[in-house]
């Protein structure tokens, strides 16, 4: 048994091909700007070859766009239904009084991937935005948009003419001797200060503690850099969608 799981993203494109034992066995990332009939066929070939094992195919999206192509291609090559999540009934998992239409699918997949109706978590996603998420046993509560690092990077350095494409890195010192060092130090312990403020805010608003989780591209570099303890878990998003899937049979 298996499954074709897939997390559109505005920047990237996550494709995980996942046995019932949460095993990924192939993963991809495509670009979602890319995004071609052609791209997605050669792309997708590896899948083709297991089409008869995959029994279901699930998604998030926050690109409608990019999910409806991908969804066209599957359809034809693979002969399956192509479900997004907001299709699936989610109401066994967790429950919320938030509009689930004003949140991402990721990050529904996110809290999925993270709930176990026992224990209190934050999940941080470091995406094409920065979103907080926060979740009370098996209560969703709703969360928090920042700005993304790299976007935020990209949009400064496109901007501001003096100052170069740079390629956001952990640094241990605050103070920059250079224009480089001075613009990834802001950034690192800027969003350092942000995460840790915000965190600091939840606990206080709600007067519980929680499990840190951090997840997407850039969390390993915040794991020793904040004030709390921080679990890493970069495949979050499809380990959510794995476990709606396979608590749904």
């Amino acid at each position: 048994k298996m499954y074709l799981l897939g997390d559109i993203g505005n920047t990237e494109i996550k494709i995980c091909l996942v046995n019932s034992n949460y095993k990924i066995l192939k993963k991809i990332i495509l670009k979602t700007n890319s995004i071609s009939y052609k791209y997605l066929d050669y792309n997708f070939s590896f899948f083709l070859k297991y089409s008869t094992k995959i029994q279901k195919i699930l998604f998030s999206s926050v690109v409608p766009i990019a999910f409806k192509k991908i969804k066209l291609l599957i359809s034809k090559k693979f002969k399956k239904k192509v479900f997004e999540l907001k299709e699936i009934n989610i109401n066994n998992f967790i429950q919320t009084k938030v509009n689930k239409k004003q949140v991402g699918s990721d990050r529904i997949a996110n809290t999925i991937g993270a709930i176990n109706n026992k224990e209190n978590f934050i999940v941080v996603d470091f995406g094409t935005a920065t979103t907080f998420d926060v979740i009370i046993k098996n209560k969703y509560l709703g969360g928090i948009i920042a700005p993304g690092i790299n976007l935020s990077l990209k949009t400064l350095s496109k901007k501001a003419y003096l100052i170069p494409k740079i390629n956001f890195s952990k640094v241990k010192k605050v103070i920059g001797t250079n224009t480089s060092s001075a613009v990834k130090s802001g950034f690192f312990w800027g969003y350092c200060g942000l995460i840790n403020n915000i965190i600091k805010l939840i606990s206080r608003e709600t007067n519980k503690s929680y499990k840190i989780i951090l997840t997407g591209g850039l969390s390993h570099l915040f794991k020793n850099s904040l004030n709390v303890k921080t679990l890493i878990k970069k495949d979050l998003t499809i380990y959510g969608l794995y476990k709606l899937l396979n608590n749904n049979n």
